[in-house]
Order: C-alpha cells, then structure tokens, then sequence
C-alpha cells in the first residue's frame, strides 16, 4: 500500500515563507520522481516542482510560476520531500498535493503521468 502524506500548510501573510513536507512510504523511494502540484478553488490542478529520481539525474524542474521563488529538495534517505516557498502571494493560495511519477523526463510535469498523490494539504496566504 503506498502512502502519501504533505504537512506543513496553514494560513500566512503576503511576502511570508512556508516549508511543506513530504514522506513517501509503501515504495522504492530512489524509484520515482517525487513532487508538488496544487489546485486553487475553481481551477486544474497545475504543476510546481517535481524532483527528479537519481537514475534520471536526480534534478529539480519547475514551473514558471514557482521559479525563482520555490525550492525543491529531495533527502533519499530519511525518504522526505521538502517545498520550500518564499515570498508568497495571494495567488499561491491553493490545495498542495505531494505526488510520485516514473514518467520520462520530457512528461515530468504532466498530471497524466502522476502514480500517487497525497491527501493535500491547505496553503492560504491573505492579510
């Protein structure tokens, strides 16, 4: 059974900083890409950052929307995924689901291509 679990979310201010988290269990971590994708009330579900395994070079990609601001790290032995998210914005507000994908490196950032997700965890940034 795999389990997908993201915690850290909660409610901040403009230009504030949060680090989500996210454990992977029931799989071979080292495996599988393992990433954030999130969904705002009344749109898709979009891309944000995915890691990708070490056997496809084990690098972090990123959507436009996250670069710059958002960093992803991956630790391959305490099994953990952690977004790191500066400088937030009401437009971040949204639903962030940790996700696990084998998909090729040109499909990285495909929600087709996901194998698991997370049960989400809540991300409001207002004043």
């Amino acid at each position: 059974q795999v389990q997908v679990a993201e915690s850290g979310g909660g409610s901040v201010q403009p230009g504030d900083s949060v680090r989500l988290s996210c454990t992977v269990s029931g799989l071979n971590f080292r495996d599988y890409h393992i990433g954030w994708f999130r969904q705002a009330p009344g749109k898709e579900r979009e891309f944000v950052a995915i890691y990708s395994r070490p056997g496809s070079g084990g690098r972090p990609y990123y959507s436009e929307a996250a670069n710059g601001r958002f960093t992803i790290s991956r630790d391959n032995n305490k099994r953990v995924v952690y977004l790191q998210m500066n400088s937030l914005q009401p437009e971040d507000t949204a639903v962030y689901y940790c996700v696990t994908s084998q998909a090729a490196l040109s499909a990285i950032r495909y929600a087709e291509m996901v194998r698991s997700w997370g049960q989400g965890t809540q991300v409001t940034v207002s004043s």
